[in-house]
């Protein structure tokens, strides 16, 4: 790996160029900022050097603070490795230089980048350059003097936008708002940039120290009235997140008390910050979901993937539409085929309808929805699958006629044509036992809605062949999906973790306490629903079957509710169940699911005497979610998953699990795996095996591992992918 550089050119009109470079980005590490400060006050320095010009090399200036650092400080918990860059670096070496300093700026400059772009005295950009400060999604501020200068610039409101919502914009939004002050060609970056250096140093363009400027923050007043805005704002978009509101706290500093106050506010901040459970979760998070795409035997066999042009997918119901509507919308075409023409129709109406709301949103142009909606095809019948390079059946869960689809498809379909299932639960051998092509079968698990949920499991069998996991992997990145590759095992990696969630829940309501306060708890710790208004949305139906699933495979833990089969009974159904869901308003609990649930209670008989137990909220969140850390270590002690982080990631993309809690297993090493262990012993003395802490749990607790670590047994074991 090339090693990071800081260059020094000086050409023979006094501009010293120094580029950064550090592949593929161009991040700031470490090693860089000493350097940087040193050729800056080599040039300050010397007699032949009249201005400088900073960029970056290999068309991009820099895509930020090297993040490995904050993974650092979290395994070491030393936060003196951060360098003083926001004072010693940007205010004393550059912004204060006696000779004016000019960005040139390509590609893109992010974070720490574009902080040190602001730092500059001008800031000449070519076309389409992303220009943003997205630290918040790490669960810190700008540290390097972004949260001051950024206001001065471009004006409070659109700067805190940018910040709060790590929202990117364009070198031209950036020129008309003030952040840029030249939009060049690629070929003239350089020479203008010199130029315009050049033109400060002779005093025929402004020269602008950023930190002094305060014309475009308005009057006291009415930044006050910007701020408690964007506080409220905060207090929705971020409720258990401490950056938002800090970051706001910083700016304000800076507007009361003068820019440089404002610097010393965010150095500190920020280290505060970045030592939060906050800034580890989504940080853990960001290294995680760029681990997944290591997949040992497939990703590291020197295997190239194969071109997927054309898809079929057979079933156009809620699932077959919306997995068409993502390969559509990434260019690939698709022949959706159902059984009669009424299927048919009705699935390519959900599919219109699932483009035509991306276009309403906004999110979508006309044009582009139109080109999608002509690479879609109708089919009754097999014709159009034989030069198919994939097929992804998407039909109901019924063994047979899966079987029976995939014997037809063998047939008709090339050889080299991927056969996928959408199957949630069954086992691939069953799938494809009717087949000769147990190598081309493949599970592509989406989440629903397909075309909206990021997360795509790709199931394999110990038989599925290397390319064509490999194929799998490179669609999914394609049609903008995280692709985690995952063990054949009822519920596979997601499903499998969370079956215990809506169980434990159950078991709680039938301990007395009341299903709205679970509700409550839950989305108050951040996911956004609780088991049983999700319970009302995904359906009674589909909780009998799954249900019956995990019953079917895991029958030492199971719980079995009376609860859902009383409701059904008593005519509770989908739009009313434990809530009433009227249109325009928020769910309001229903009053009339209490009668049944008293029934309930009577029938389970957990609590004889009929008097609910006394718990607090606290411990009921340990006993929804603490069961879910458990069969998460199963998950990982079966090697159902390559590493503990994936099931972390699956989890977050999955299940909406709150990333900046880092996942499930991540999340239960901040609360600490003995307190995990130790809670669930007990529940299970008290209550039986539902609770019963697996072998996994115990044995990371007692050795003081971190459940969300991969250690070199994990690697080393036989793994079932």
């Amino acid at each position: 790996m090339a090693r990071p550089t800081v260059t020094t050119e000086v050409g023979n009109d006094g501009v010293a160029v120094i580029t950064m470079s550090n592949p593929p980005v161009n991040a700031l590490a470490i090693s860089m900022f000493p350097v940087l400060k040193s050729k800056f006050d080599e040039a300050m320095r010397r007699n032949d050097v009249r201005a400088v010009v900073l960029t970056g090399k290999g068309g991009r200036f820099s895509g930020g603070f090297d993040i490995n650092v904050f993974e650092r400080i979290h395994k070491t918990g030393d936060i003196s490795i951060m360098p003083d860059v926001t004072v010693d670096i940007t205010v004393n070496t550059m912004e204060d230089a006696k000779k004016p300093i000019v960005a040139a700026i390509e590609g893109l400059a992010l974070g720490g980048g574009l902080e040190m772009a602001l730092a500059s005295h001008a800031r000449i950009a070519v076309p389409k350059v992303q220009l943003g400060l997205p630290e918040l999604t790490l669960g810190v501020i700008p540290g390097f003097g972004g949260t001051q200068r950024l206001p001065r610039l471009i004006g409070l409101s659109k700067a805190i936008e940018m910040m709060l919502l790590s929202k990117t914009i364009t070198s031209e939004e950036g020129k008309k708002l003030g952040l840029i002050d030249a939009i060049v060609s690629p070929d003239e970056l350089l020479k203008v940039a010199r130029k315009w250096a050049l033109d400060i140093a002779d005093r025929r363009k402004p020269w602008i120290r950023t930190l002094h400027r305060t014309d475009k923050i308005g009057s006291l007043a009415e930044a006050r009235v910007v701020l408690t805005s964007a506080r409220e704002q905060a207090k929705k978009i971020a409720p258990n997140m401490p950056q938002h509101l800090a970051c706001i706290d910083v700016i304000e500093e800076g507007i009361v008390r003068g820019g440089y106050r404002g610097i010393l506010k965010e150095d500190k901040v920020f280290k505060e910050l970045i030592v939060t459970d906050t800034a580890k979760g989504l940080v853990h998070v960001f290294f995680a979901q760029r681990a997944i795409s290591k997949v040992p035997n497939v990703t590291d066999r020197g295997l190239k993937p194969r071109l997927v042009k054309k898809v079929a997918v057979i079933g156009g119901g809620l699932m077959g539409s919306g997995i068409a509507t993502a390969l559509i919308l990434s260019n690939i075409h698709v022949v959706l085929k159902e059984i009669n023409a009424e299927y048919l129709q009705k699935g390519i109406r959900m599919i219109e309808a699932n483009i035509g709301g991306l276009v309403v949103k906004g999110k979508l142009t006309q044009n582009k929805a139109d080109k999608a909606l002509l690479i879609l095809k109708g089919a009754l019948d097999y014709s159009d699958f034989k030069d198919v390079d994939m097929v992804i059946e998407a039909v109901v869960e019924n063994v047979p006629l899966k079987q029976k689809i995939f014997s037809e498809i063998e047939k008709v379909c090339p050889p080299h044509c991927i056969l996928a299932t959408n199957t949630s639960t069954i086992d691939l051998n069953l799938v494809g036992e009717k087949t000769r092509s147990i190598d081309r079968i493949i599970g592509a698990h989406f989440f629903s809605p397909a075309h909206v949920m990021p997360l795509l499991e790709i199931i394999r069998s110990e038989r599925t062949s290397p390319q064509v996991i490999l194929d799998l992997m490179t669609v999914g990145k394609v049609i903008k999906k995280v692709p985690i590759v995952v063990g054949n095992r009822t519920g596979f990696a997601v499903n499998r973790a969370f079956f215990p969630y809506s169980q434990a829940a159950f078991f709680l309501v039938h301990l007395g306490v009341d299903p709205i306060r679970i509700d409550r708890l839950i989305t108050g710790f951040g996911l956004p629903l609780g088991p049983f208004q999700l319970q009302d949305l995904s359906g009674y139906g589909v909780a009998t079957a799954v249900a019956k699933e995990f019953s079917a495979a895991f029958p030492d833990r199971v719980f079995v509710s009376p609860l859902i089969d009383l409701m059904r009974k008593n005519g509770k159904n989908n739009g009313r169940g434990f809530y009433i869901y009227e249109k325009g308003s928020k769910p309001k609990p229903d009053p009339s699911i209490l009668p049944i649930l008293e029934e309930s209670r009577r029938i389970a008989n957990l609590i004889p005497s009929g008097k609910p137990i006394s718990i607090s909220d606290q411990q009921i969140l340990e006993m929804v979610l603490f069961p879910v850390v458990n069969e998460g270590c199963r998950v990982v002690e079966e090697r159902i998953v390559v590493r503990p982080s994936d099931l972390d990631v699956a989890t977050v993309l999955g299940m909406s699990f709150p990333s900046y809690r880092g996942g499930i297993l991540f999340w239960a090493d901040l609360v600490e795996p003995k307190h995990v262990y130790t809670s669930l012993k007990k529940w299970s003395e008290q209550y039986g095996d539902v609770f019963k802490p697996c072998k996994y749990l115990e044995d990371r607790a007692a050795r003081g591992i971190p459940l969300s670590e991969a250690i070199a047994e994990d690697v080393s074991s036989k793994s079932r992918l």
